[in-house]
């Protein structure tokens, strides 16, 4: 997925391709994530569709529950909803800037590499 350290840095273009990619990626996973918890929230916890929606987007978005759990199976729904939540917003997060702390890296380590080979053209010149 990503370049190694002996390749060259890819374009802004291909670089611009790998945002996006992981971008859609990441939003494609938020609206699955959503629906789970509206399916979870409308079934167990026998709320509308509208209702389901808010409860869940408040979960995802880390402000927390709008409304008192019903019953003690939308309580452990929730509760296990906020867990997935807590590690997929961590996760997208650091899904997202992957591609932008790669190619800092990558930049450092072609930059040591420049600066091993001017060292070498010096000792090299000298002998």
């Amino acid at each position: 997925m990503y370049e190694n350290k002996k390749q060259k840095l890819i374009s802004q273009k291909a670089f611009r391709s790998r945002v996006i990619r992981n971008l859609v990626i990441f939003l494609i996973l938020l609206v699955v994530s959503l629906f789970i918890g509206m399916i979870g929230y409308h079934y167990l916890g026998e709320l509308g569709w509208v209702d389901s929606f808010l409860e869940a987007c408040m979960i995802l978005g880390g402000m927390g529950p709008v409304s008192q759990p019903k019953n003690d199976a939308v309580k452990i729904f929730a509760g296990c909803y906020a867990i997935f939540c807590g590690v997929l917003f961590l996760s997208g997060i650091t899904f997202l800037i992957s591609p932008f702390w790669h190619r800092e890296l990558h930049k450092f380590h072609l930059a040591d590499e420049d600066d091993e080979e001017e060292e070498n053209k010096r000792v090299n010149r000298k002998k």
